[in-house]
């Protein structure tokens, strides 16, 4: 490995590292001990019976090429969160494709929550469940029938070539993806570039933030929900 390489992946280190800094010493909320009872657990069933409604309902809105947006609950998610820098709503992305009346969606995820790291197609309610989410959002792009078939046909070849999830956030490289980028690209290729879609820049390492899927000129608000959370468990 030469030294310029050396120097990319410290920069794309030194990003992960000043986020979570960020994050830890901003954080000026305190957390009071919590007392759990019966009717809290009640109530947080409740409310997870209530989002998974939500989700059956809004899934049958959803399009093949949506693009399918949801805010994790862990630590991780809110550090991802703040890669976007006009809306930090969401932390995870992914495409939307209905097969044989199933609503999947196609997305790349590391960590523990995906061992093998390669590209995942889980069922709607899986991605979206309000056990691990605190909400989520569907947005749809302003595609030709032609780009629309294109731009899920992409999707499915990435996931074919098994595509694994970028730890480095190297836009460059195309042989792994993260979540962002897995859309962004497909995207790109589905309308022959004949948009230049925006990325955020920190620290001179340009990278796809979460919020430049949806906010731009392609794309439109379809749905945003935000499941509703006990006020003992609120964050």
């Amino acid at each position: 490995m030469n030294s310029i390489s050396k120097e990319i992946i410290k920069k794309r280190w030194l990003i992960c590292c000043l986020l979570f800094f960020h994050i830890t010493c901003n954080s000026k909320k305190n957390y009071p001990d919590l007392t759990v009872s019966i009717n809290d657990s009640i109530q947080v069933e409740r409310n997870a019976l209530a989002a998974l409604d939500s989700i059956n309902l809004y899934k049958k809105i959803v399009k093949t090429g949506d693009l399918i947006l949801r805010t994790g609950r862990d630590f991780t998610s809110e550090t991802m969160k703040q890669l976007s820098l006009t809306d930090k709503t969401y932390s995870h992305c992914g495409i939307a494709s209905i097969e044989n009346d199933t609503v999947f969606v196609y997305h790349s995820i590391g960590g523990e929550w995906n061992p093998n790291q390669k590209l995942r197609k889980d069922p709607f309610e899986f991605f979206c469940n309000p056990y691990e989410n605190r909400g989520f959002g569907i947005f749809r792009y302003h595609l030709t029938p032609v780009e629309d078939s294109n731009f899920i046909n992409v999707v499915h070849i990435f996931y074919k070539k098994e595509i694994k999830f970028d730890m480095q956030f190297n836009l460059a490289t195309d042989d792994r993806m993260y979540c962002s980028e897995f859309v962004y690209k497909s995207l790109s290729k589905a309308i022959n570039h004949k948009i230049i879609l925006p990325t955020t820049t920190f620290n001179h390492i340009k990278f796809v933030a979460i919020d430049n899927l949806f906010i731009n000129p392609l794309c439109k608000q379809i749905k945003r929900v935000v499941f509703s959370a006990p006020k003992s468990a609120a964050f």
